[in-house]
């Protein structure tokens, strides 16, 4: 049974930032000064604010987890079931069952769709098959290794034991090829699920087809790669453990729920960049981290802080190809940085503090707490 799903697995976007920004500039870095000591003072004092502000974003060490030990079987399923002799498909279709009994269950009925009925299945099925068996190629193509995909994801894992030894970890990831419109990243009762055709590579001619763009704007389908898998199956398995709890909630706290999972995120899949972790360009990140201290003036001065009003504050926290009223190159879904912002110096100012122990802290409390002023 499907316990969790992202039909398009959660994506955020665009590029950084803002009329706001360029408006109320205060300095120029543009111009190299003469070479007096007096006039190099700005750049001295330039250069130690970088410095300072790229210690303040170092992590701390990644405990070794290689130890640990975490069951996890890779099943390509989509390999059984484009195998499947569609001149006798009842008789094959069992044979898949008893072979893989749950997940036949839901990939029929939860995943392609079809009806409990004999008949109907038979016809979908041979009807799936022949449309998209050129898709299934593909896919063979780009998973032809599919041993480093297995690799960061058992890691993951191993974190997830490490930081939560009580919960119920997935042992199988499973892949699978579905319609396009469906699931691309599924967490059942003891599998991670991946539905292989939304991670074929961004520029897959199917997404750029003129079906694909009207299905999957640009801003969604460029994360339709292969490094986002491993990332999408820790957003499952965050959202299993911590349910989302932040609707209605002001939007400070809604960031920083949001935040909260990003950073958890993080922990778990400490060598994967961060520009994947929260689905910007690496150009989105490096901006949005430069004008920290502008896009939070602008929550602050728009006295947006504490507005729950949906229509307001929705747009800081969806995603979308961009924060509108920041301007065209502030990327959506802008609120959940500033959350994860905020959640990194909480977590910075006591080293006893765990995962855990974020995760069971009020938002309220943690921002207080966190005297967050960048």
């Amino acid at each position: 049974m499907i316990k969790k799903g992202y039909r398009v697995a959660k994506m955020y976007s665009y590029t950084c930032l803002h009329r706001y920004m360029l408006t109320n500039q205060k300095t120029s870095l543009t111009k190299l000064p003469n070479s007096s000591i007096d006039d190099m003072k700005p750049w001295i004092l330039y250069f130690i604010v970088c410095f300072f502000a790229m210690a303040c974003n170092q992590k701390p060490a990644a405990p070794d987890v290689s130890h640990i030990a975490v069951p996890l079987q890779t099943i390509r399923f989509e390999q059984a079931f484009f195998k499947l002799d569609t001149n006798s498909i009842d008789h094959s279709l069992g044979q898949l069952h008893q072979r893989y009994p749950g997940f036949t269950q839901d990939f029929l009925f939860n995943i392609l769709g079809t009806a409990p009925n004999t008949d109907t299945a038979a016809h979908d099925v041979k009807q799936f098959i022949a449309t998209y068996k050129g898709l299934y190629d593909t896919a063979q193509k780009v998973f032809a290794n599919w041993a480093p995909i297995e690799k960061e994801v058992h890691e993951g894992l191993q974190r997830v034991k490490y930081y939560f030894p009580k919960y119920a970890a997935p042992t199988k990831l499973i892949t699978f090829i579905g319609p396009l419109n469906s699931y691309g990243n599924i967490i059942t009762q003891d599998a991670l699920a991946i539905g292989l055709q939304l991670y074929l590579g961004k520029n897959c001619s199917i997404y750029t087809s003129d079906q694909g763009v009207q299905m999957y704007p640009q801003f969604i389908s460029r994360k339709f790669e292969p490094a986002y898998i491993a990332t999408n199956c820790m957003k499952n398995i965050v959202d299993d453990m911590f349910a989302a709890n932040h609707m209605g909630q002001p939007l400070v706290e809604q960031m920083i729920e949001l935040g909260k999972k990003i950073y958890l995120i993080d922990v778990l899949l400490p060598n994967t960049p961060d520009s994947i972790k929260i689905g910007y360009t690496q150009q989105q990140l490096t901006e949005c981290l430069e004008n920290e201290k502008n896009i939070w003036s602008f929550f602050v001065q728009n006295d947006l802080l504490y507005a729950n009003d949906l229509s307001l504050i929705a747009p800081y926290v969806t995603d979308g190809p961009k924060t509108e009223t920041l301007g065209s190159r502030a990327p959506g879904n802008i609120g959940s940085f500033i959350g994860w912002q905020i959640v990194k110096k909480w977590m910075r100012q006591n080293a006893q503090r765990t995962p855990e122990l974020l995760m069971q802290t009020n938002a309220k409390v943690l921002f207080q707490e966190s005297k967050y002023k960048p």
